[in-house]
């Protein structure tokens, strides 16, 4: 991985603000049927989105606007370049703020801001080919707004990963970290995804 492939601005702070996120619940899938008869106890079924071996659709997507917590899994419609489309799942793993040392090598660029990292799981939930395919949310602070700082790259403590050549089935995994950033003093108070139709405005937002 290359630790320098940077492009870095701060907002000022008459700047608007990137990202608002909106309330919403993600709506729960149907109940699972009782059990057979037959043997004494038997664990719940699970739902196409977690089951790992049969595709989910769009139509089984987390609703734009949706609010989760960190662990919390949210299904989405995905494209990747031109010609790449299915369906993924997100889960994010955690949010967390690191120390302005971890930012040394960005050098003057980075002063004052402090590295946030989104670790996430993306899984193929579609069964369609996303080989390559890359996955970014972006830091939002306490108040569900943008955190006026633009970043990209990695550190040593955050390596960005892309789906593999063979990401093109159901139950195809990669986890990934995302770089993000906040100034100095301030907070980080979750991750929030907007790519796609319906996302845009509303982003499905993960607390931290």
């Amino acid at each position: 991985m290359k630790f320098h492939r940077i492009a870095l601005s701060a907002i000022g702070c008459a700047a608007v603000l990137l990202l608002s996120a909106c309330g919403g619940k993600e709506e729960a899938g149907s109940p699972a049927p009782a059990p057979a008869p037959a043997p004494s106890s038997s664990a719940p079924a699970s739902s196409p989105a977690t089951s790992g071996t049969v595709p989910v659709s769009n139509a089984d997507a987390t609703a734009p606007g949706s609010e989760l917590k960190v662990g919390d899994r949210a299904v989405v419609p995905f494209k990747y370049g031109n010609d790449k489309a299915g369906t993924i799942a997100i889960t994010v793993k955690a949010i967390e703020l690191g120390a302005k040392e971890d930012l040394a090598a960005y050098g003057d660029k980075a002063k004052g801001m402090l590295p946030v990292y989104i670790r996430i799981s993306v899984e193929n939930v579609g069964g369609t080919d996303l080989t390559y395919s890359s996955v970014r949310l972006r830091a939002v602070g306490p108040d569900g707004k943008g955190t006026g700082v633009i970043i990209t790259g990695e550190t040593p403590k955050c390596q960005s990963e892309t789906a593999k050549k063979d990401f093109k089935t159901v139950g195809a995994t990669f986890e990934t970290c995302g770089l993000q950033a906040v100034k100095e003093g301030n907070d980080v108070g979750g991750a929030t995804f907007s790519d796609g139709d319906g996302y845009k405005d509303k982003p499905i937002l993960w607390k931290k």
